[in-house]
């Protein structure tokens, strides 16, 4: 058996230089008061600090496969790809482009000596106004030869209050949860699927349990008859931690969930459940009392460039047979 180190990480609005010609005109128009001096010099503080994070990860050795979401474009995720070169690792990139009318994306920074990304699938939710997609790649480990299926998502905000916009969550929740049935039909009831995301709601809540069907109970999740999820977070909600802080209320925005084919016998990829961590190193926490993320900001909007992001990162250790 090999250890695979999973993460995900919001990055915090990881946009491309001010004036990018990677950028459609109807974003630059949209971004424009929102990146005034956000330039080369601070784009590549930016990534700096994010790869300092992303480089100590894995014991120094970084992810296998780290989810991310905030980020623009491709061309900013090689960005942060190029910084990581010290690790020694090949990593690739994949991620599409959404009509989301900040541009943020979701994406995933892989190993490729370590995995394949065989396919990869863009799932919008479908609401009023453009919105984030739900990003899916079906790995093949390179060790295993077998199917390992990741679903990055980064759900709508709580901006303009939390029960207002639940039921975009909800949209987005209900999206998750067809792609889950159609990926059981096409690769089989024991498919290895990780969800994971930015939720923008706690494992508590009904977007997630009663819409995304995520469970804290094993026995109700192996004998359903619907397909449930796993909610890996629920063993660290009561330690008083959470990924995102918003004055001094620890949320559990960031979360992994798992298929029931983690649970087959003799299946080749297995999830270690003691090693779900909240990655929190001293330099990312603030120094009071609640020791929430350092943000890094941005010029137009209180910039720290000695900050990160406004979240934390999480974590996870699988076994590949």
């Amino acid at each position: 058996m090999t250890k695979r180190f999973i993460g995900w990480w919001n990055l915090e609005n990881l946009f491309d230089v001010e004036n990018s010609a990677e950028r459609p005109p109807w974003l630059q128009k949209s971004l424009r008061k929102e990146l005034v001096g956000w330039n080369k010099e601070i784009l590549t503080k930016k990534i700096n600090q994010l790869s300092k994070i992303i480089s100590k990860m894995n014991d120094g050795k970084g992810p296998d496969i780290l989810g991310i979401c905030e980020v623009e474009n491709k061309p900013v995720v090689e960005q942060l790809v190029k910084s990581l070169n010290s690790l020694g690792r090949n990593y690739k990139v994949a991620h599409h482009d959404t009509s989301d009318e900040r541009g943020i994306d979701v994406a995933f920074i892989y190993d490729d000596n370590k995995f394949e990304s065989e396919q990869q699938f863009s799932h919008e939710v479908i609401k009023r106004t453009a919105t984030r997609d739900l990003f899916q790649v079906n790995f093949i480990g390179k060790q295993s030869g077998e199917s390992l299926i990741m679903v990055g998502n980064h759900w709508p905000s709580r901006i303009g209050g939390e029960y207002e916009t639940e039921p975009y969550r909800i949209v987005a929740a209900e999206t998750l949860s067809y792609w889950h049935v159609r990926i059981l039909e096409e690769k089989g009831r024991d498919a290895a699927i990780i969800v994971m995301g930015d939720f923008n709601d706690e494992p508590h809540s009904r977007s997630i349990t009663k819409y995304a069907l995520g469970s804290n109970n094993m026995i109700e999740f192996k004998n359903a008859k619907s397909p449930k999820l796993f909610n890996l977070m629920w063993g660290l909600m009561g330690k008083g931690l959470g990924t995102h802080y918003m004055g001094n209320s620890h949320m559990m925005f960031d979360q992994f969930m798992i298929s029931k084919g983690f649970l087959t016998e003799n299946k080749h990829f297995k999830v270690k459940l003691d090693s779900i961590e909240i990655v929190h190193y001293p330099e990312m926490m603030s120094s009071n009392d609640y020791k929430g993320p350092i943000r890094f900001g941005r010029p137009s909007k209180g910039l720290n460039e000695n900050g990160f992001s406004d979240h934390f990162p999480i974590s996870l250790e699988l076994e590949e047979i």
